[in-house]
């Protein structure tokens, strides 16, 4: 009987154990690394990014997007990590499923710093360079280029071997090579063959990752950091005389703009018009009106405001021209000092009705989603509003320069 007793005793110790090794098997990496969420310690916390993503698990992404937006909660008491969803759901980190019943007392939000964001930053990074968007792969690795995360090599190496799109090579390269710029342990030769990665990239960002290097190198790095950083800082002075010069071309296509309704007045009717200005102000508000009309009644117009706020902007500031030349010009012709003093003070007039009317406070006009944003050319950032800047003022001048030479109405 007792030798029976033993057994079953043994037994149950067995099952027991190989009960909690598969538990603890089942749990896996990914559910491991999430007790370092319920510590609220930053470096514990550090270490959990770095493990759910190394993890593979499909749930990672999501993890560390909720502790991006500041929605990854955690429970001290029970050791367990939530994610709140948009709509203020709990769901278990550890499954992606909703939680049973009502939340725990002690909720609270896992915190966030600065270092602890670019190291998020450099995750989502590295959870996206196998995507298959080029365009969230070029990301994910411009990501790991400005966090230059260590931790991040591994998915870099294996993204670099799959990708085929050169663009996107071209920047997990320049990635890998700041991660070996910024450890210790790269020798000398990996060094220089970065730092002439880092140099034909070329701007701030490159000028960054040299400027960060550990200061003691060996000569022969100190030398080709030299150069890399004189070659970058070359680089970059010629393209801010360029963008320099862009900014004065939008600038000039503004002032082009109005050059040309005051000469043709000038020229034509020989009347100097102080309220010029003010007809163009005039040409704004008409804009800013369609716009607000449009945000209040058809939102979904918004988009195209411009193509019918800038053919009415036209039409009322014309019909203001007529009136102002019927009331008041048509007498003084002739008379170039008199229709300056007249139109000073009309121009005066105009301000204060638009202040009267519209508060003295700036209006917004807004652009469209067509002519939004900016993009990168070279090293020159063009903004798409100053482009489209340019572009209607080259538009206007063709076509005045068409009325006056191709048109008996242009002639006369």
């Amino acid at each position: 009987m007792r030798v029976h007793y033993d057994r079953i005793i043994a037994f149950v110790l067995i099952l027991g154990l190989l009960v909690v090794g598969a538990s603890r098997a089942y749990a896996g990496p990914y559910e491991d690394a999430l007790t370092g969420f319920t510590t609220d310690e930053f470096d514990d916390t550090i270490n959990s990014v770095h493990a759910v993503v190394a993890s593979g698990s499909p749930l990672a992404a999501t993890l560390i997007e909720a502790l991006q937006d500041s929605r990854l909660m955690f429970s001290a008491e029970k050791k367990k990590v939530y994610i709140k969803t948009k709509d203020d759901k709990l769901l278990d980190a550890a499954n992606g499923k909703p939680i049973d019943g009502a939340p725990p007392d002690d909720i609270d939000e896992v915190r966030l710093n600065n270092r602890l964001r670019g190291i998020l930053d450099a995750a989502v990074g590295s959870l996206t360079l196998m995507s298959h968007d080029a365009g969230r792969r070029y990301e994910a690795a411009q990501a790991v280029f400005k966090s230059r995360d260590a931790n991040a090599l591994p998915a870099l190496e294996k993204a670099l071997a799959a990708e085929t799109d050169p663009g996107v090579k071209r920047v997990m390269n320049e990635a890998r090579a700041a991660i070996a710029l910024a450890d210790d342990k790269t020798s000398d030769a990996e060094k220089i063959a970065a730092v002439a990665v880092i140099r034909d990239r070329g701007d701030h960002d490159a000028l960054g990752v040299l400027d960060d290097m550990p200061p003691k190198q060996s000569s022969s790095v100190a030398a080709a950091v030299a150069a890399a950083r004189s070659k970058i800082q070359t680089t970059l002075a010629i393209w801010n005389t360029v963008q320099n010069a862009w900014y004065g071309l939008s600038l000039g296509s503004v002032l082009l703009l109005a050059a040309i309704g005051l000469a043709i007045t000038f020229g034509v009717m020989g009347v100097i018009n102080m309220a010029h200005g003010e007809m163009v102000m005039i040409g704004a508000y008409t804009t800013f009106v369609v716009q607000e009309w449009i945000r209040a009644k058809e939102p979904w117009l918004f988009d195209q405001s411009l193509f019918i706020a800038i053919p009415l902007a036209f039409v009322v500031t014309g019909f203001v021209g007529i009136v102002v030349e019927r009331c008041i010009i048509r007498y003084l012709y002739g008379r170039p000092l008199e229709t300056l003093l007249a139109t000073f003070g009309l121009s005066l007039v105009l301000q204060q009705a638009v202040r009267t009317t519209f508060g003295a406070n700036n209006r917004e006009v807004g652009a469209p989603a067509f002519m939004s944003g900016s993009f990168d050319f070279g090293g020159l950032a063009i903004a798409s509003g100053r482009m489209w800047i340019i572009v209607f003022a080259l538009l206007v001048f063709v076509a005045l320069q068409l009325v006056l030479r191709a048109t008996s109405f242009g002639l006369r």
